[in-house]
């Protein structure tokens, strides 16, 4: 498990704790309210950190779907390799999965990255090895 996780979890834990604690001072119809609340406060978390990954996921197979169209208009005679964060695996979980890595196979020493939003692309890095960045055939300026 990850740090950022970890923190998630105690934060969760400590807003049901104050609640369930608050729920106990009170009497009667509010005590039994504030159970109730804390119940549903836990469900809905739950719910939520259990869903994330599926919809994570739901995300990037939509901007991986608008970035093909762009590549194609922007390189028409070369063919690319798309590849994504795999966020689930250990090992990953501290990299924004929302970056999107594109190989193209002219160009294998080279990954660039791209960022998608809504209706905006935009090349933000690249990492190689390649020492004379003049050379690089995709990059796009600033």
């Amino acid at each position: 498990m990850h740090s950022k996780e970890v923190i998630e979890f105690m934060v969760v834990g400590v807003a049901i704790a104050v609640i369930i604690i608050i729920s106990f001072i009170l009497k009667g119809k509010l005590r039994k309210l504030g159970l109730v609340f804390a119940t549903v406060v836990l469900i809905a978390y739950s719910l939520f950190f259990t869903a994330r990954p599926f919809w994570i996921d739901a995300q990037i197979e939509k901007k991986v779907e608008m970035l093909e169209p762009y590549l194609e208009q922007q390189y028409p005679h070369a063919e690319w390799m798309i590849t994504t964060i795999p966020h689930r695996e250990d090992g990953y979980k501290h990299l924004n999965p929302y970056y999107i890595e594109v190989i193209f196979k002219d160009e294998p020493e080279v990954t660039y990255l791209y960022w998608v939003e809504k209706n905006n692309i935009y090349q933000t890095g690249y990492s190689t090895k390649e020492e004379n960045l003049e050379k690089l055939k995709y990059k796009e300026s600033e």
